[in-house]
């Protein structure tokens, strides 16, 4: 159990997160949207206004983005949102991927797209959303991903910015997120 806490205010929700040690010398707090449908939809609501008009598809990695991108997709009226996977499914045919590096995951991990997403991104301007934006890692590989597949990639947006991510213009965020020393 965490000794030390932030309270965190995003989109009228305020919740208590853990700070964790992620390294000897950096710790982290420990913000999950799954399963929290009061914050899921509320900053699903509030990102919504902030999203460019021109968007045609929202596109996520697994895991902690998807909530967020579907409620997004839902306030903003599409019907169909793209998901990156982390591993190949058995039903995923002709898949693409590129490499990712996140600051939450140990190592690298591949992102993936099957042919059918591929086929939905194509030519069209693209919104990629996660939870939180921390180095940009993530983010980084979603579009490359998202070139790959042909798509044109028109924004990045997530609920918080995290560390230094916070001073980017180029980003929509909710709130930022500040870093703490390690314990």
């Amino acid at each position: 159990m965490a000794k030390r806490h932030y309270e965190l205010h995003v989109a009228g929700c305020t919740r208590q997160l853990p700070i964790l040690n992620i390294s000897d010398k950096l710790a982290i707090a420990g913000f999950v949207i799954l399963g929290d449908t009061e914050i899921v939809e509320n900053c699903a609501k509030e990102l919504a206004s902030r999203v460019p008009k021109d968007t045609d598809i929202i596109m996520t990695a697994e895991t902690k983005g998807i909530p967020l991108a579907h409620e997004l997709a839902s306030v903003l009226g599409m019907k169909k949102y793209i998901v990156a996977r982390k591993s190949v499914k058995a039903y995923m045919e002709n898949p693409i991927w590129v490499e990712d590096e996140s600051i939450t995951t140990a190592g690298k991990q591949r992102l993936y797209l099957m042919d059918t997403d591929v086929e939905l991104l194509k030519g069209r301007n693209v919104l990629l959303v996660d939870d939180v934006i921390s180095t940009g890692g993530s983010m980084k590989a979603m579009k490359q991903l998202a070139e790959k597949a042909g798509a044109h990639v028109i924004g990045e947006a997530a609920i918080l910015a995290e560390g230094d991510a916070a001073k980017r213009k180029d980003i929509i965020y909710l709130e930022p997120l500040p870093l703490f020393e390690a314990e």
